[in-house]
Order: C-alpha cells, then sequence, then structure tokens
C-alpha cells in the first residue's frame, strides 16, 4: 500500500477516534444523570472549539517552551528552512523546551499555525543528522495535518482524566449525586475507573499508525532512513536515562514517549515499539521508492 493510500486511511480513523473520544465524554454524563449529560455535552463541543483555536499555546505552555529567538541557534533554524522547502509546507514556528532529555514535537491547527518544540538536550546531545530526521519526523507531522488531530486528542483525555480525579473526590466526600439518579454512584465510578483508561486505548489507537506514517514521511523528506533511525535509537536511551514530568495525555505528542517506563504505565504506551519502529526505517533503505513496509 502506497504511503498516499496510507495516509488517506490515518485520517478517517484518527477522525473517528477523536468522535469516539468525544462520544465517551458525553456517555460520562449520561451515566452519571441529572443534568450532567448536558454539562458533558457542552463540555466536550468546548474542549473541541479551544483545541482547534488554542490546543498549540496549551501544548507549548505545558511543556514551559519558549520561543526560539533569530539568533539562537541558526543552524537549527536552516535546518527547519530546508525541510518546510521539501515538505512544502511553511517554515514553523521554533520553540524551546527547557529539559535535559532529547526530544521533540510538533502542534498547531493547520500547516499555517504550525510550531515544533525541541528540548534543549536534543540541541545539545545529538549529532546534527539526527536532530535532521528527528526535525523530518516532525515536519511530517506537519505535512500529513496530524497536528491538530493528536492535539484534540490530547486535549480530550486530559479533560477526561480531570473529569476522573474531580469526580473521586466527590465520592470520597460525598458530593456524589447518587441520590438524584439510582445509575448515579455507577456513572461515578465509571468515569473514575473506566472513562482514564478508555481515553488512553482511544489515544493509543491514534498515535501509533499515525507514528509509523510520519516516520515513513519523514525518510521521504530526509531522502533515506538511516538518521531517523539513529535518532529514534538515540531519544529512546535519553528518555529512559531522563524522564520528562509530562502530562500523560500530551505524551503522544513527543517523537519518543517521554514518560518514566515502569509498572503499568508501559502497557498503555501510546508510542508503537520503538523496535518495530527502527526496523521499517531501516527497511526503507532498501527500497529506493521510500514506501512504507507495511
Amino acid at each position: 500500500m502506497s504511503i498516499t493510500a496510507i495516509r488517506f486511511a490515518s485520517h478517517i480513523r484518527s477522525w473517528l477516534l477523536i468522535a469516539a473520544m468525544t462520544a465517551l465524554l458525553i456517555t460520562i454524563g449520561a451515566a452519571i444523570g441529572g443534568g450532567a449529560l448536558y454539562l458533558f455535552a457542552i463540555l466536550a463541543v468546548g474542549m473541541n472549539l479551544v483545541g482547534y483555536w488554542f490546543s498549540d499555546r496549551i501544548a507549548l505552555a505545558a511543556s514551559r517552551a519558549q520561543p526560539l529567538a533569530p539568533e539562537q541557534a541558526p543552524w537549527l533554524r536552516r535546518m527547519a528552512e530546508d525541510l518546510a522547502a521539501r515538505a512544502e509546507v511553511p517554515v514553523p514556528r521554533l520553540y524551546l523546551i527547557p529539559s535535559d532529555q532529547p526530544n521533540a514535537f510538533a502542534t498547531g491547527r493547520n500547516q499555517r499555525h504550525a510550531a515544533i518544540a525541541v528540548t534543549e538536550g536534543l540541541v545539545e546531545q545529538l549529532p546534527a543528522d539526527q536532530i535532521k530526521g528527528v526535525l523530518a519526523h516532525e515536519f511530517a507531522h506537519i505535512r500529513n495535518h496530524d497536528i491538530l488531530i493528536s492535539s484534540l486528542a490530547a486535549m480530550v483525555a486530559g479533560a477526561i482524566s480531570a473529569i476522573a480525579t474531580v469526580m473521586q473526590f466527590s465520592v470520597l466526600f460525598g458530593g456524589s449525586d447518587e441520590e438524584d439518579s439510582p445509575l448515579g454512584l455507577i456513572g461515578t465510578l465509571a468515569a473514575i475507573v473506566v472513562a482514564p483508561i478508555a481515553a488512553t486505548l482511544l489515544q493509543l489507537g491514534l498515535s501509533r499508525q499515525r507514528e509509523y506514517l510520519a516516520d515513513a514521511t519523514g525518510a521521504q523528506l530526509l531522502g533515506r532512513a538511516a538518521p531517523l533511525a539513529d535518532a529514534l535509537e538515540s531519544l529512546e536511551r535519553g528518555a529512559l536515562a531522563t524522564p520528562m514530568s509530562v502530562n500523560p495525555a500530551e505524551a503522544s505528542l513527543y517523537a519518543i514517549n517521554p514518560l518514566p517506563r515502569r509498572g503499568l504505565a508501559t502497557m498503555f504506551m501510546t508510542h508503537p515499539p520503538l523496535a518495530e519502529r527502527v526496523r521499517r526505517l531501516r527497511a526503507l533503505d532498501g527500497d529506493r521508492a521510500l514506501a512504507l513496509v507495511a
């Protein structure tokens, strides 16, 4: 299957998953009962509207990213300009994240309003060809129109997790509405236990194929896959050595999962297995057309 066909299928699947996450938020309100259904329906619509217009600002603020000044890292800006020309997209805004872990993410509602944030660890620790490989991966997300979808998913998943936390305190301190509806307590418990897991699983389904596609598109932009494959291995080593403090709902935005790899968290990692990503990339260098290996 060609990259174009896989890209189209990925878009369809991604928007269906976004719709499923929105429906999950409304279902929580219906299960709780009372006026919660209407409140959560309004919240779901509001979250998607806010996500469309402000998801990039929220993601950048959460990562404490600062705009890269024109005089900072001019070589990085030249790399971005070169890749933007290859990807046929406008040059995105560049940001620097104060973290020693080498990593990066792209965000924004469309190609004209895109931003790429890289960590200090990325620009300080990786060689130039690997940094360009990571940037190519992020430019691939921009070219493939992934950035809005992934940002919306992160916002909705974060909202569901926050609601679950509020509901937990409500039950603990006797503030639930079970008297208004016989199913109120059941709905609240479902919101606490089931909803965050379901949101994570939906986000996982959204992220994995998207990352494979971005890897393949990034290799196309570079003309070969080795720099990106080498970079992913370097990022993984860096993430294992220096985990980042990131909201789990936003971890899927990054090139490599930035969170600690221990306990149950490893069961719900939104990124594909690194070994499989590298295997597919290495295989692409044997195919001069750089078609995605299924």
